[in-house]
C-alpha cells in the first residue's frame, strides 16, 4: 500500500506539483498519499482520484488497482483509461468514471478543497450510463456529467459484488447450497 502512487514521476497538482507520492490534507499539510489515506479512513471518508489521460498507463497492472482499492479509493475520474487498468479497477471494486469531452480536473478548477459526491447510481448501474459528479465549494454546487466506464454487464456484476473475488466466491457458495 505504501508503494501505491509512490512513483517519483508522479506530480500531484493538489500538492503544488510536488514529485512522488504526496498529497495535501484539508489544512494544507503536504503528506504521503499513504498517510493521507489513513487520515481519511479514520474519518470514514471515501476517496476519489481525479486524473488526466490514459490513467493506469505503465502501471504494474493488478497491483496498481489493488493498492488503489486498499488505500480506500472508491472512484477514479479520468479523461481516459488504459484498457487493462480500467478492467482491473472494476475487478477490485473501484468505480471508473470518465470526464465528458473537454472536461478535466483542470478545466473544472478542482483544487481539492471541495466536497464531492456522485449521483445517478442509486438505482444500480448499467454499462456506459451517465453519472453526475456534484462539486460543492463555498456553498455552491456544480453538477458535472460523467460517463461510467463499466462497459459490459459482467463488469457491472463484478462491481456490484465489490470486485471479481467476491463475485467468484458468491458464485461458488451459491452452487454449494
Amino acid at each position: 500500500m505504501r508503494g501505491t502512487f509512490a512513483n517519483s514521476r508522479l506530480k500531484n497538482q493538489l500538492a503544488g506539483g510536488k514529485e512522488g507520492g504526496f498529497t495535501r490534507l484539508p489544512d494544507g499539510t503536504i503528506t504521503s498519499i499513504f498517510d493521507a489515506s489513513l487520515f481519511y479512513h479514520k474519518q470514514n471518508v471515501p476517496l476519489i482520484i481525479f486524473t488526466g489521460k490514459d490513467y493506469g498507463m505503465g502501471s504494474s497492472r493488478d497491483w496498481a488497482a489493488k493498492g488503489t482499492a486498499l488505500l480506500g479509493v472508491k472512484a477514479v475520474v479520468a479523461q481516459s483509461f488504459e484498457r487493462i487498468h480500467r478492467s482491473n479497477l472494476i475487478g477490485m471494486g473501484v468505480l471508473p468514471l470518465e470526464f465528458s469531452k473537454g472536461d478535466s480536473w483542470s478545466s473544472l478548477k478542482i483544487t481539492g478543497s471541495e466536497l464531492f459526491s456522485l449521483e445517478g447510481l442509486e438505482k444500480g448501474l448499467t454499462p456506459g450510463q451517465e453519472v453526475f459528479l456534484l462539486i460543492e465549494d463555498k456553498g455552491k454546487v456544480r453538477k458535472i456529467s460523467l460517463r461510467l466506464r463499466i462497459d459490459t454487464p459482467i463488469e457491472a456484476d463484478y462491481y456490484n459484488h465489490g470486485g471479481i473475488m467476491p463475485y467468484v466466491l458468491r458464485q461458488k457458495l451459491a452452487k454449494r447450497v
